[in-house]
């Protein structure tokens, strides 16, 4: 039987994950700073300290490479845990704990442990938050073996990918746009998991591949609809999971339209785009390119505090129709 659906924002979705698992299984608990009685930096965690009492949703000090060590302690003796750093950017503070222990303790040990720690991240910028507090990290993270990373671009998936890492064995890094937070889509009720490491195409099309992630697969579509108009059919791939890539589902569509555009918002150089760039260029996916791949990315600068130079560092809109424009006419 289908479980009924329906409108929840992103955040509520999150919200609704880690409820379902913390009923489901006494091991999963939330630690983070402000996450009880103040209910998170974006109010993600809500009234969850009302319903699950402080001792499960526990108020970290402000210390990103504590909790993280004692979220990667707790998974490592048997506990679930779901982390949340009050900006992505903070994860710079506890890169020993994430890059030296949580991802490298099973290969160390022989397979004798697991970490199924959650670490969730608010990431990107349009916040006005500046520099410090902007940044798009995943690539960082996703370099890194042992780690899974994951960009959930819409309620469904934020809900559904949260639940599959809470029930995975080994470490999820879950990257959550802020400005996704407030958008609503369907969400059914109870539980489901939407797999990690599966791309999802979020439009079909015939002469333009365009691969986003997290809120550019949005602005993808927004794009894609203006493009329509013009005689331009493009499919939108939702890459969803920066590690384990599904770089099949990128080669197929490639294969179809024989033109590739990928859009992100981390900084250009060495981010996600090159790394799908470089999987169509080494796959038979590059004998049916018609015209180069192009990155669309970052500008290479910090993220600026005044909103409209804010927006000139990351991809819009109108970026990405004249990208596609000019990929589709041969001028790129």
């Amino acid at each position: 039987m289908d479980q009924p659906v329906r409108e929840l924002s992103y955040a509520q979705a999150i919200q609704e994950a880690m409820a379902i698992a913390m009923e489901q299984d006494e091991r999963v608990f939330l630690m983070g700073e402000d996450i009880g009685v103040y209910g998170g930096a974006f109010q993600v965690t809500g009234d969850l300290v009302e319903r699950f009492g402080a001792d499960r949703v526990i108020d970290t000090p402000i210390s990103e490479l504590g909790g993280a060590g004692v979220a990667v302690g707790a998974a490592v003796t048997g506990l679930r845990p779901i982390f949340e750093f009050q900006f992505s950017d903070f994860a710079t503070l506890a890169m020993e704990q994430i890059v030296n222990q949580a991802a490298k303790m099973r290969y160390m040990l022989g397979g004798a442990v697991s970490v199924p720690v959650v670490m969730r991240f608010p990431a990107g910028s349009g916040t006005g938050a500046a520099a410090q507090h902007s940044q798009s990290l995943e690539a960082w993270l996703g370099h890194v073996p042992g780690l899974k990373v994951i960009q959930p671009a819409t309620p469904h998936d934020a809900k559904g990918m949260l639940l599959a890492a809470v029930a995975d064995p080994d470490p999820v890094m879950i990257f959550e746009h802020k400005l996704l937070y407030k958008m609503k889509g369907p969400v059914p009720e109870g539980y489901y998991t939407v797999p990690i490491g599966k791309a999802e195409i979020r439009r079909q099309g015939r002469d333009l591949t365009i691969v986003a992630t997290s809120i550019m697969v949005h602005k993808a579509l927004d794009a894609a609809e203006t493009l329509e108009a013009e005689g331009i059919d493009v499919e939108v791939v939702d890459l969803r999971t920066i590690r384990p890539m599904d770089t099949q589902t990128v080669i197929d569509s490639v294969k179809k339209t024989s033109r590739l555009l990928c859009v992100y918002e981390g900084v250009k150089t060495l981010g996600v785009g090159a790394e799908v760039s470089a999987a169509i260029a080494e796959s038979d996916a590059f004998d049916f390119l018609d015209a180069p791949i192009v990155r669309l990315g970052g500008a290479e600068t910090p993220i600026p505090y005044n909103p409209e130079l804010e927006k000139a560092t990351v991809p819009q809109v109108p970026d990405i129709i004249k990208a596609a424009r000019d990929l589709v006419s041969g001028r790129r």
